[in-house]
């Protein structure tokens, strides 16, 4: 290119033409085609180039990420630009400078986002008014959780962005991802907080490119003050989702927007999600929920009890109830409050008193599938804390001796103790292959003849998890 295509300061429509041609060369086509496509070059004066764009977000970008890549691009066309700016099509047409429009010489840091127009687009998936912080029953195994839940709901500032949540089903990570929303809601009801699943924010995206709203889509999701996506795992394998939730993702983040995930395990540990994507959610705080113990189980039943107590008036449960159910039924939270629902409903009908009888006959089928039912998670935790390894160690993917015999050993009791295929154990253990598996368990199946140690070791764990 060269000075020629000027004239007084002039810039053509065939110049801005030929930059776009380098632009693609320097952002890349996809970023070409989002960001810089849409703009309308409107004048040159002043040392000020002026472009139309399509919303005051979409100026906004630009403008942090792309100005100064079209400011050298102009400059080196020959064009005697000093900054450049933005304003929606409405007011750009005013001769001076536009009064929306972003200089680009000295771009600001992080700045608030501005709103869509429609409001109402901001719909999150809707919350359950029982899970809050007060009905959370905290314990040992969820501790860490719940205070990093409640510090994000307190709305300072944090030092981890994002709070990644993760665990086994009925655990208490929807729980706590309920309790943070209705906790921000009801200290700033302006608060712009979008909760949605993971499934949610996937078929919004897909709809938004039938549709041909992208650009609506991305302003809406980068408008908000906290975003919160459950069960992240689905995006895996998805990959124009998992794109758009990457950049999402880093829009926040560089806004200071807070970001809160849950998944059913740690970001390295989910198969099929993008490396760049785990690596960003592990620059924040990752939790693990663990299994529940006996102590929680019983105070999440004693907590339920005082709530059925006053919708049941008059009815009476005996002692020794409570504590029975909590030391039979260990899969997870929703079966024991099922299970607790259940009897007080039970009892209600036939009007009779909740006894340890009342209980194993109204609870019969409950009882039997809890029997003897050794979960794959508690396998992998006691076995963890035997070997003095990490719980993420175990299911990931590190090959160590000190980590790879553990881990077969927690595959051979999961094959013994439970009733799971070979395939859901593998899933269990950060989606391994069932062969995988099927090798761990002949390994120790091999060893234990001839290590004594290890035999040693295999019986007192089964004394504990059959206990």
């Amino acid at each position: 290119m060269t000075t020629t295509m000027f004239r007084s300061g002039q810039m053509t429509e065939e110049t801005w033409g030929q930059v776009r041609e380098e632009l693609i060369k320097r952002v890349g086509r996809n970023n070409y085609l989002t960001w810089i496509e849409p703009l309308r070059f409107a004048d040159l004066s002043d040392g000020v180039a002026r472009f139309t764009v399509p919303t005051s977000f979409h100026g906004d970008w630009v403008a942090r990420n792309f100005g100064e890549h079209i400011r050298r691009e102009l400059m080196n066309s020959g064009a005697p630009v000093a900054r450049v700016e933005f304003a929606v099509a409405r007011q750009a047409a005013r001769p001076a400078p536009a009064p929306a429009a972003r200089p680009v010489a000295a771009a600001p840091a992080a700045q608030p986002q501005p709103r869509p127009a429609d409001e109402a687009e901001l719909t999150s998936a809707p919350l359950d008014a029982r899970f809050t912080f007060d009905t959370f029953v905290v314990g040992k195994p969820n501790q860490l959780a719940h205070a990093a839940a409640r510090r994000v709901a307190e709305g300072g500032p944090v030092s981890f962005n994002p709070l990644f949540l993760y665990g086994g089903v009925g655990l208490g990570k929807t729980h706590l991802m309920h309790a943070i929303a209705h906790e921000i809601t009801a200290r700033n009801p302006d608060a712009r907080v979008l909760y949605l699943s993971a499934e949610q924010f996937m078929y919004r995206f897909v709809q938004a490119l039938r549709d041909k709203q992208i650009m609506s889509f991305k302003e809406l999701f980068r408008s908000v003050d906290v975003l919160m996506v459950d069960d992240v795992q689905f995006i895996a394998g998805k990959d124009s989702t998992q794109e758009e939730f990457f950049h999402t993702f880093n829009a926040l983040v560089d806004q200071n927007r807070q970001i809160v995930i849950s998944a059913d395990r740690a970001p390295g540990e989910i198969k099929g999600l993008e490396e760049r994507i785990a690596s960003r959610l592990q620059c924040g705080l990752i939790v693990d929920l663990h299994p529940t113990d006996y102590e929680l189980r019983l105070g999440i039943l004693q907590q339920k009890a005082d709530f059925y107590r006053g919708q049941y008036p008059g009815l009476k449960i005996a002692p020794g109830v409570l504590e029975f159910l909590a030391h039979r039924i260990t899969s997870n939270v929703r079966v024991l409050e099922g299970a607790l629902t259940r009897l007080f409903a039970f009892a209600s009908l036939v009007g009779r008193e909740i006894t340890l009888d009342l209980a194993q006959d109204c609870l019969a089928d409950i009882l039997r599938a809890s029997d003897r039912k050794v979960t794959i998670e508690e396998i992998q935790r006691k076995v963890a804390e035997h070997y003095n390894i990490r719980l993420s160690d175990m299911i990931g993917p590190k090959r160590l001796r000190a980590v790879a015999r553990p881990r077969q050993v927690a595959m051979y009791l999961s094959k013994q103790l439970t009733s799971r295929s070979l395939p859901e154990i593998g899933r269990r253990f950060g989606g391994r292959d069932h062969t995988t598996i099927m090798h761990g368990v002949k390994k120790i199946e091999e060893l234990m003849s001839t290590d004594s140690h290890l035999a040693d070791d295999l019986q007192m764990l089964r004394r504990l998890l059959e206990g």
